[in-house]
């Protein structure tokens, strides 16, 4: 806020990104580029300094071993989602890229729990694991470590049956 009395100075471009995120409509992007050193570090600064937040991120070979896919979400308005995949195209190591339909993608996450497996909880912990279709990637003497995959609700529902047990991480 500036002194009273003064007028602010607001960029149109910042005041669009804001709006963008009040939108709510998340964007899928996937991104062809070279498989060389960087080129992440100057995609998530681009989106960085246009304001963007990137709420997910997967970086994966092709089947070219010089060919990365990068699969990332973000909130915004079509409006500046169309300026930062201007830009991005004029970045040299990107090789294409596809703003992907909702209904035309899966998505799914990931997450895993270390929970405090002490005495007689260890059994409700793995009676949790199996109803959720979840799977236990470590156990040891006093914690199990389980891999849930799913949508939000899933994951959230996972985590608030395990919770009274202890999470550790």
């Amino acid at each position: 806020m500036g002194e009273p009395g003064t007028k602010e100075v607001l960029n149109l471009e910042d005041l669009e990104a804001s709006a963008g995120f009040r939108t709510g409509r998340k964007h899928i992007l996937s991104i062809l580029v070279e498989n060389k050193p960087g080129v992440l570090a100057r995609i998530a600064g681009l989106f960085a300094r246009r304001g963007f937040n990137i709420d997910s991120l997967a970086v994966g070979p092709t089947d070219d071993v010089h060919i990365s896919r990068i699969t990332l979400t973000v909130d915004g308005a079509a409006h500046p989602i169309d300026q930062v995949t201007k830009q991005l195209h004029k970045l040299v190591n990107v090789i294409k890229i596809r703003d992907l339909e909702p209904e035309d993608t899966v998505a799914r996450e990931l997450a895993l729990f270390k929970i405090n497996a002490d005495g007689d909880h260890r059994g409700q912990i793995m009676q949790f694991t199996e109803i959720f279709r979840g799977k236990t990637v470590d156990v040891g003497k006093r914690s199990v470590t389980v891999e849930i995959t799913g949508n939000d609700d899933k994951i959230e529902a996972f985590e608030q049956m395990v919770r009274p047990f202890g999470l550790i991480e």
